[in-house]
């Protein structure tokens, strides 16, 4: 996409460089409004009394129901900000089926799901606004794709919405490049995998029961209290899957990921995000 000289009465392409969609006032407000939604719906059993209902099941289908409509109005704020098109859109679609499509791969062993690393690279590229879409739509479909539809779903999703927006926020998106580039990413991947993780424990945890005192959830207890317990309780049950989790995305990401870029950002520059196309007048032509 080559610029064109001004004066020749032709259009000027001035995003010679693909570049990760940057949020304006519209986007960070459906964002902040769809996380402090779910924030809500992963924390409440921690303030609840011992006498409430503390099964997520009973709420998820409200969650499910109040974050669809969100995650189109982070969309449609996007693109409102940004001035992109039906072209960009559609590549989130692709992404999503390809994140959902690498999934079953792993069929979950030991953590071992090769998603995660796309997610990091395309959130990286797209920003965090498209990437919080992606990361939730991608695992919606895998849901779909699996069998995997329960009431954890809607806490996938938005975890993954997260996970993704993450790589979106890291520094230097526009002059970053190179070994230090993927670094960075694979450090992110990494403690991104482990949160992934410890977010998704939380969902589960305050209501499996079966388990021994030392880390079971204690509705009514000290937050605190119940927090150490969770600890422990994430160290007992899932260090070893994120652990794997952390490692394949490590691996994958310092392995392909330059290519997996390369191609991202050369795909984000067919579909012109963010271009700004302007048009010079002609030049005068000399007395001859």
């Amino acid at each position: 996409m080559a610029d064109r000289r001004p004066g020749q009465g032709r259009p000027v392409n001035h995003a010679t460089q693909a570049r990760a969609v940057r949020l304006g006032p519209r986007s960070i407000a459906a964002l902040a409004l769809i996380s402090a939604i779910g924030v809500i719906a992963f924390g409440w059993p921690l303030l609840a009394d011992a006498d409430s209902g503390l099964a997520h099941s009973a709420d998820a289908p409200w969650l499910f129901a109040a974050l669809l409509p969100l995650l189109v109005a982070v969309v449609v704020a996007t693109i409102a900000d940004t001035g992109m098109d039906a072209k960009a859109v559609a590549m989130l679609g692709v992404l999503a089926a390809v994140g959902a499509a690498l999934r079953p791969l792993g069929a979950g062993t030991a953590g071992l799901e090769p998603m995660f690393f796309l997610m990091v690279l395309s959130g990286r590229v797209l920003g965090p606004g498209f990437g919080f879409v992606l990361g939730s739509v991608t695992m919606f479909a895998s849901a779909l794709l699996t069998g995997g539809v329960g009431p954890w779903m809607p806490f996938q999703m938005l975890s993954m919405g997260w996970f993704t927006m993450g790589a979106g926020l890291l520094p230097g998106p526009d002059r970053l490049r190179g070994r230090a580039e993927l670094l960075m990413l694979a450090v992110y991947g990494a403690v991104a995998a482990f949160a992934y993780g410890t977010v998704m424990n939380l969902q589960g945890w305050t209501y499996i029961g079966g388990l021994s005192s030392g880390i079971s959830f204690h509705p009514g207890d000290p937050v605190q209290e119940n927090l150490v317990r969770f600890l422990a309780y994430c160290a007992a049950t899932s260090f070893g899957w994120d652990l794997g989790r952390a490692a394949l995305t490590v691996v994958l990401t310092l392995a392909i990921g330059s290519t997996v870029l390369k191609a991202l950002r050369r795909a984000t520059r067919r579909a012109a995000f963010e271009a700004q196309v302007t048009f010079e007048p002609p030049g005068r032509v000399p007395p001859g």
